[in-house]
């Protein structure tokens, strides 16, 4: 059969990448109906919006999507597309995983770690309060007439609303996935010695989970020892759940055992419909260069051949990039002992080598 799969070519270095990850997949030999779409600050002139209702409809339909790097503004502009999906498609769980491979400049080897960071709630949701709007100021009010702890005139204001429904399906999620893939153990993150009501309810709600999966390994860590302990002894580790703020902070933390955001794949998924998406940025001072390492997105594809049940194929993949890395010759500049290397190749030309590894 044929899949229908939307290609999302970003701006930036992203529609290089988007090839190249394009044509890894193709060299499998799964049939995919590739429907290209743009998205991004490139389009934004001619579109009104990085964020096109050709590409929503796309995904709406197809319910899979490969998507290269976008550009988020900082500070200014508009909302990052990455966010804005994961929420218009409820793509509640952000999966991350971080593995060694021989080749890659890392002061780790044998790092295998799996993040699951729930993508909708916490400090990321969005509830927030501009510092002296009158509707701040009146919820200022509220809470210092309603709660024991004051709240400054003039502050802004985040909400952190955590749920028992989110927290308890992204737990499932990721204990579902350890029993499929043979995983040993699932530890869950969290501040509830401080955050009681928030963190607290994602901790009894992780346990009354784990409760239902006595065959995997559970336990819980406070989000700061979870840092330290990744730095002295990742070995410990195995798949770690954690809320919105804590994934995002730890998954880059991890990438970096593994050598950096290069080689880290990333997948936002729901329960009816899947993205997937390098977690590096669109590096757009490189745009049309064919220099940046593809790697990094084209493991997202090994991700998402993994979610269609492609796994033979997955795994023809993977081998031939974790191939390609170790023997380190025709890979981009990034992954030379030194920079500077002159026999560092191109996008396109490791991607070359990526599929002639697979023949």
């Amino acid at each position: 059969m044929a899949y229908d799969i939307t290609l999302v070519r970003g701006d930036g270095v992203g529609p290089e990448l988007a090839e190249a990850a394009r044509r890894c997949v193709d060299a499998t030999g799964v049939a995919v109906r590739w429907d290209v779409q743009e998205a991004g600050v490139d389009i934004m002139e001619t579109a009104g919006t990085p964020l096109p209702p050709s590409l929503l409809d796309s995904i709406k339909r197809t319910k899979l999507a490969l998507k290269a790097p976008i550009t988020t503004p900082v500070g200014k502009g508009f909302r990052s597309v990455n966010v804005a999906l994961r929420h218009m498609f409820d793509l509640y769980c952000c999966l991350r995983p971080c593995k060694s491979y021989p080749g890659v400049r890392s002061k780790y080897d044998g790092i295998d770690l799996v993040l699951f960071r729930e993508n909708t709630e916490d400090l990321y949701a969005g509830v927030e309060f501009k510092k002296g709007a009158d509707d701040t100021e009146a919820l200022i009010g509220w809470l210092n007439e309603h709660g024991e702890k004051k709240v400054r005139s003039g502050s802004g204001i985040s909400v952190k609303p955590i749920s028992a429904e989110a927290t308890r399906r992204i737990h499932t999620y990721a204990f579902e996935y350890a029993r499929a893939n043979g995983r040993r153990k699932v530890t869950t993150v969290h501040k509830a010695n401080i955050m009681k009501f928030t963190d607290g309810l994602w901790l009894e709600v992780a346990r009354e989970v784990a409760a239902a999966y006595p065959d995997i390994e559970f336990e819980d860590r406070i989000v700061d020892n979870m840092c330290m302990q990744l730095v002295q002894k990742p070995e410990l580790y195995d798949c770690l759940v954690l809320p919105n703020l804590y994934g995002d902070i730890l998954s880059d933390l991890c990438a970096g055992l593994v050598g950096g955001l290069g080689v880290a794949p990333g997948a936002n998924i729901g329960d009816t419909c899947a993205t997937f998406e390098a977690t590096h940025g669109s590096a757009p001072k490189y745009k049309g260069q064919n220099k940046v390492n593809p790697t990094a997105l084209i493991l997202s594809a090994v991700l998402m051949l993994q979610h269609l049940g492609e796994r033979d194929a997955a795994a023809r993949l993977e081998t031939a990039v974790a191939k390609v890395v170790a023997e380190g010759h025709r890979v981009t500049y990034d992954m030379k002992a030194d920079r500077n290397d002159p026999t560092a190749v191109g996008t396109r030309e490791m991607a070359d080598a990526i599929i002639a590894a697979m023949k």
